[in-house]
Protein backbone atom coordinates (compact mmCIF):
# COMPACT_ATOMS: atom_id res chain seq x y z
CA UNK A 1 0.00 0.00 0.00
CA UNK A 2 2.68 2.69 0.98
CA UNK A 3 4.43 1.59 -2.53
CA UNK A 4 1.07 2.76 -4.51
CA UNK A 5 1.51 6.22 -1.96
CA UNK A 6 4.89 6.81 -2.95
CA UNK A 7 4.32 6.36 -6.39
CA UNK A 8 1.28 8.52 -6.23
CA UNK A 9 3.21 11.46 -4.05
CA UNK A 10 6.39 11.05 -6.59
CA UNK A 11 4.07 11.82 -9.61
CA UNK A 12 2.70 15.03 -7.97
CA UNK A 13 5.87 16.22 -6.28
CA UNK A 14 8.82 15.02 -7.97
CA UNK A 15 10.80 18.31 -10.17
CA UNK A 16 8.28 20.64 -8.46
CA UNK A 17 9.54 24.08 -6.64
CA UNK A 18 7.52 23.80 -3.19
CA UNK A 19 5.49 26.49 -2.55
CA UNK A 20 4.37 25.83 1.06
CA UNK A 21 5.49 23.54 4.36
CA UNK A 22 4.01 23.37 7.35
CA UNK A 23 4.88 20.54 9.97
CA UNK A 24 4.00 21.84 13.73
CA UNK A 25 6.14 19.40 16.00
CA UNK A 26 8.86 18.81 13.02
CA UNK A 27 12.15 17.49 14.32
CA UNK A 28 15.05 19.18 12.72
CA UNK A 29 15.37 22.07 10.00
CA UNK A 30 12.72 23.15 7.30
CA UNK A 31 12.98 23.13 3.65
CA UNK A 32 13.45 26.29 2.21
CA UNK A 33 10.78 27.86 0.18
CA UNK A 34 10.86 27.16 -3.56
CA UNK A 35 13.46 24.21 -3.42
CA UNK A 36 12.28 21.44 -5.72
CA UNK A 37 11.53 18.38 -4.41
CA UNK A 38 13.90 15.80 -6.16
CA UNK A 39 12.95 12.39 -4.39
CA UNK A 40 10.18 10.67 -2.87
CA UNK A 41 10.99 7.03 -1.19
CA UNK A 42 9.63 4.17 0.30
CA UNK A 43 11.35 1.55 3.06
CA UNK A 44 8.99 -0.66 4.84
CA UNK A 45 7.11 1.93 7.30
CA UNK A 46 9.17 4.38 6.46
CA UNK A 47 9.14 7.53 3.77
CA UNK A 48 11.11 10.12 2.83
CA UNK A 49 11.16 13.08 1.02
CA UNK A 50 14.14 14.64 -0.54
CA UNK A 51 14.74 18.04 -2.13
CA UNK A 52 17.17 19.38 -4.46
CA UNK A 53 19.72 20.66 -1.03
CA UNK A 54 20.23 17.26 0.16
CA UNK A 55 17.44 18.12 2.89
CA UNK A 56 15.63 14.82 3.90
CA UNK A 57 11.71 14.95 5.59
CA UNK A 58 11.51 11.45 7.06
CA UNK A 59 8.05 9.89 8.04
CA UNK A 60 7.84 6.60 10.02
CA UNK A 61 4.26 5.89 9.95
CA UNK A 62 4.03 2.82 11.65
CA UNK A 63 0.54 1.52 12.29
CA UNK A 64 -1.53 4.98 12.32
CA UNK A 65 0.65 7.27 10.21
CA UNK A 66 -0.55 7.77 6.63
CA UNK A 67 0.19 10.30 3.57
CA UNK A 68 -2.39 11.70 1.05
CA UNK A 69 -2.48 13.48 -1.84
CA UNK A 70 -4.89 16.03 -2.81
CA UNK A 71 -5.74 18.63 -5.78
CA UNK A 72 -5.32 22.46 -4.77
CA UNK A 73 -8.69 23.19 -3.07
CA UNK A 74 -9.96 19.63 -2.25
CA UNK A 75 -11.25 18.69 1.14
CA UNK A 76 -9.40 16.60 3.29
CA UNK A 77 -10.75 13.19 4.55
CA UNK A 78 -8.94 13.81 7.76
CA UNK A 79 -9.28 16.45 10.30
CA UNK A 80 -6.56 19.30 10.69
CA UNK A 81 -5.74 18.09 14.23
CA UNK A 82 -4.31 14.85 12.58
CA UNK A 83 -2.44 16.80 10.58
CA UNK A 84 1.47 16.42 10.59
CA UNK A 85 3.31 17.44 7.57
CA UNK A 86 1.47 19.96 4.71
CA UNK A 87 3.57 19.93 1.34
CA UNK A 88 1.72 22.25 -1.56
CA UNK A 89 3.23 22.32 -5.11
CA UNK A 90 1.79 23.68 -8.32
CA UNK A 91 -2.08 21.89 -8.20
CA UNK A 92 -1.05 19.50 -5.58
CA UNK A 93 -1.22 19.02 -1.89
CA UNK A 94 0.78 16.09 -0.06
CA UNK A 95 -0.58 16.06 3.92
CA UNK A 96 0.64 13.40 6.40
CA UNK A 97 -1.66 11.99 8.88
CA UNK A 98 -1.20 11.04 12.55
CA UNK A 99 2.99 9.73 11.67
CA UNK A 100 4.50 9.35 15.42
CA UNK A 101 7.55 10.36 13.81
CA UNK A 102 8.24 13.16 11.48
CA UNK A 103 11.82 14.83 11.16
CA UNK A 104 14.44 16.12 8.75
CA UNK A 105 18.37 15.85 8.15
CA UNK A 106 20.61 16.51 5.88
CA UNK A 107 22.60 13.64 3.58
CA UNK A 108 25.68 13.33 4.39
CA UNK A 109 28.47 15.21 2.32
CA UNK A 110 31.60 15.18 3.01
CA UNK A 111 32.44 18.40 1.37
CA UNK A 112 30.33 20.32 4.11
CA UNK A 113 33.07 18.83 6.96
CA UNK A 114 34.68 21.75 8.56
CA UNK A 115 38.39 19.88 7.85
CA UNK A 116 37.80 20.54 4.23
CA UNK A 117 37.79 24.02 4.44
CA UNK A 118 35.07 27.36 5.06
CA UNK A 119 32.26 27.21 2.84
CA UNK A 120 32.07 29.77 -0.01
CA UNK A 121 30.53 32.68 -1.05
CA UNK A 122 26.42 32.94 -1.24
CA UNK A 123 26.16 33.56 -4.98
CA UNK A 124 22.63 35.02 -3.97
CA UNK A 125 24.62 38.31 -2.65
CA UNK A 126 27.92 37.76 -3.28
CA UNK A 127 30.12 41.33 -4.66
CA UNK A 128 31.77 40.95 -7.94
CA UNK A 129 35.30 40.30 -6.02
CA UNK A 130 33.81 37.24 -4.14
CA UNK A 131 32.71 36.08 -7.54
CA UNK A 132 36.15 36.08 -9.19
CA UNK A 133 37.25 34.16 -5.93
CA UNK A 134 34.79 31.81 -7.00
CA UNK A 135 35.87 31.44 -10.01
CA UNK A 136 39.24 31.03 -8.71
CA UNK A 137 38.25 28.06 -6.88
CA UNK A 138 36.95 26.03 -9.43
CA UNK A 139 40.17 27.08 -11.83
CA UNK A 140 42.35 25.86 -8.69
CA UNK A 141 39.78 22.92 -7.26
CA UNK A 142 41.82 20.45 -5.47
CA UNK A 143 40.99 17.34 -7.85
CA UNK A 144 41.78 18.56 -11.37
CA UNK A 145 39.99 15.75 -12.44
CA UNK A 146 36.29 16.23 -11.25
CA UNK A 147 33.63 17.58 -13.37
CA UNK A 148 32.35 21.17 -13.39
CA UNK A 149 28.67 19.18 -12.51
CA UNK A 150 30.73 18.14 -9.49
CA UNK A 151 31.86 21.03 -8.45
CA UNK A 152 29.34 23.35 -9.01
CA UNK A 153 27.47 21.13 -5.85
CA UNK A 154 30.57 21.82 -3.99
CA UNK A 155 29.98 24.31 -1.04
CA UNK A 156 33.24 24.89 0.10
CA UNK A 157 33.26 26.76 -3.67
CA UNK A 158 30.27 28.66 -3.59
CA UNK A 159 26.91 28.38 -1.64
CA UNK A 160 23.07 27.94 -3.36
CA UNK A 161 23.90 26.52 -6.15
CA UNK A 162 21.26 23.59 -5.85
CA UNK A 163 20.85 19.99 -8.26
CA UNK A 164 18.07 22.57 -10.50
CA UNK A 165 20.29 25.16 -10.77
CA UNK A 166 23.67 23.26 -11.77
CA UNK A 167 21.81 21.36 -14.59
CA UNK A 168 20.23 25.31 -16.06
CA UNK A 169 23.70 27.08 -15.18
CA UNK A 170 25.64 24.50 -17.01
CA UNK A 171 23.03 24.67 -20.11
CA UNK A 172 23.02 27.94 -20.41
CA UNK A 173 26.72 28.23 -20.90
CA UNK A 174 26.32 25.55 -23.14
CA UNK A 175 29.11 23.44 -21.26
CA UNK A 176 29.52 19.62 -20.89
CA UNK A 177 28.43 18.88 -17.63
CA UNK A 178 31.41 16.31 -17.69
CA UNK A 179 33.96 18.82 -18.51
CA UNK A 180 36.63 18.51 -16.01
CA UNK A 181 38.06 21.58 -14.68
CA UNK A 182 41.50 21.27 -15.59
CA UNK A 183 40.22 21.77 -19.22
CA UNK A 184 38.53 24.98 -18.19
CA UNK A 185 39.95 28.54 -18.81
CA UNK A 186 39.65 30.90 -15.86
CA UNK A 187 36.95 32.97 -18.42
CA UNK A 188 35.09 29.46 -18.83
CA UNK A 189 35.04 29.29 -14.57
CA UNK A 190 34.13 33.28 -14.63
CA UNK A 191 31.41 32.32 -16.87
CA UNK A 192 29.88 29.85 -15.30
CA UNK A 193 29.53 31.58 -11.69
CA UNK A 194 28.22 34.88 -13.36
CA UNK A 195 25.54 32.60 -14.84
CA UNK A 196 24.42 31.02 -11.68
CA UNK A 197 24.31 34.16 -9.46
CA UNK A 198 22.44 36.16 -12.43
CA UNK A 199 20.16 32.82 -11.96
CA UNK A 200 19.82 32.62 -8.32
CA UNK A 201 19.41 36.28 -7.95
CA UNK A 202 16.46 36.26 -10.33
CA UNK A 203 14.33 33.51 -8.69
CA UNK A 204 15.42 34.45 -5.46
CA UNK A 205 11.41 35.45 -4.65
CA UNK A 206 9.93 33.84 -7.26
CA UNK A 207 7.97 30.36 -6.10
CA UNK A 208 7.97 28.76 -9.63
CA UNK A 209 11.99 28.54 -10.88
CA UNK A 210 12.42 30.25 -14.03
CA UNK A 211 15.65 30.04 -16.49
CA UNK A 212 14.04 30.27 -19.57
CA UNK A 213 10.57 32.63 -20.38
CA UNK A 214 10.12 30.69 -23.57
CA UNK A 215 11.03 27.37 -22.12
CA UNK A 216 7.70 25.07 -21.10
CA UNK A 217 7.55 25.30 -17.47
CA UNK A 218 10.46 27.65 -17.23
CA UNK A 219 13.22 25.58 -17.04
CA UNK A 220 15.31 24.39 -20.27
CA UNK A 221 16.32 20.75 -19.32
CA UNK A 222 16.04 20.38 -15.71
CA UNK A 223 13.20 17.44 -14.86
CA UNK A 224 12.68 17.24 -19.18
CA UNK A 225 14.32 14.04 -20.17
CA UNK A 226 13.26 13.02 -23.52
CA UNK A 227 11.74 16.73 -24.40
CA UNK A 228 13.23 18.56 -27.22
CA UNK A 229 16.21 21.37 -26.04
CA UNK A 230 14.96 24.93 -26.18
CA UNK A 231 17.97 26.15 -27.98
CA UNK A 232 18.27 22.91 -30.38
CA UNK A 233 15.74 20.62 -30.42
CA UNK A 234 17.74 17.81 -29.47
CA UNK A 235 16.34 15.04 -27.36
CA UNK A 236 17.38 16.53 -23.14
CA UNK A 237 19.19 13.42 -21.08
CA UNK A 238 19.35 12.40 -17.50
CA UNK A 239 21.97 10.81 -15.93
CA UNK A 240 22.60 9.78 -12.40
CA UNK A 241 26.49 10.92 -11.46
CA UNK A 242 28.24 11.57 -8.40
CA UNK A 243 29.23 10.00 -4.90
CA UNK A 244 24.72 10.40 -4.13
CA UNK A 245 23.46 9.80 -7.92
CA UNK A 246 21.96 13.23 -7.85
CA UNK A 247 19.84 13.63 -11.20
CA UNK A 248 21.59 15.62 -13.74
CA UNK A 249 19.74 16.87 -17.13
CA UNK A 250 21.80 18.22 -20.21
CA UNK A 251 21.50 18.63 -23.97
CA UNK A 252 24.04 16.01 -25.84
CA UNK A 253 23.29 18.70 -28.78
CA UNK A 254 24.49 21.87 -27.62
CA UNK A 255 26.50 21.16 -24.54
CA UNK A 256 29.54 20.57 -25.83
CA UNK A 257 32.26 23.06 -24.92
CA UNK A 258 34.92 20.93 -23.16
CA UNK A 259 32.97 18.18 -24.19
CA UNK A 260 35.44 14.92 -22.70
CA UNK A 261 37.07 13.07 -25.84
CA UNK A 262 35.53 9.41 -26.73
CA UNK A 263 37.12 6.52 -24.12
CA UNK A 264 37.11 9.68 -21.53
CA UNK A 265 33.19 10.55 -20.81
CA UNK A 266 31.46 9.21 -18.07
CA UNK A 267 30.52 5.21 -18.39
CA UNK A 268 27.92 4.40 -20.82
CA UNK A 269 26.56 1.50 -18.87
CA UNK A 270 24.84 4.35 -16.74
CA UNK A 271 21.15 4.47 -17.58
CA UNK A 272 20.44 8.07 -19.46
CA UNK A 273 16.55 7.39 -18.68
CA UNK A 274 14.23 6.49 -16.34
CA UNK A 275 13.87 2.79 -16.52
CA UNK A 276 10.56 2.91 -15.86
CA UNK A 277 7.97 1.20 -18.51
CA UNK A 278 6.05 4.21 -18.37
CA UNK A 279 8.76 6.49 -18.76
CA UNK A 280 10.12 4.29 -21.68
CA UNK A 281 6.50 4.03 -23.33
CA UNK A 282 6.50 8.34 -22.94
CA UNK A 283 9.48 8.94 -24.68
CA UNK A 284 9.03 6.13 -27.30
CA UNK A 285 5.62 8.22 -28.26
CA UNK A 286 6.95 11.32 -28.78
CA UNK A 287 6.58 12.57 -32.55
CA UNK A 288 10.16 12.17 -33.42
CA UNK A 289 10.97 9.32 -31.93
CA UNK A 290 8.71 7.73 -34.30
CA UNK A 291 9.67 8.84 -37.23
CA UNK A 292 12.95 10.56 -38.97
CA UNK A 293 10.56 12.46 -40.84
CA UNK A 294 8.93 13.40 -37.60
CA UNK A 295 11.98 14.98 -35.97
CA UNK A 296 11.80 17.82 -38.91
Amino acid sequence: MLHRTAAALRTALVGRAMLRFDAPRLIGPRPAPSRVIERVECHGKHLEIVWDDGLVLHSHLRLSGSWHLYRLGERWRRAMTHMRVVIEVTDWVAVCFDAPVVETYREYDRFRHPGFGRLGPDLCTAPDDQLQECARRIADYPDPQATIAEVLLDQHVACGVGNVFRSEVLWACELSPFATVESLAPIDCLHVVNAAARMLRANLHNGHRVTVASAPGGLAVYGRNGHRCARCGTPVQVRRVGEYARALYWCPGCQTRHQPAVGQAVDSADPVMDPHPAAAQYLADLPWRKSPLAAG
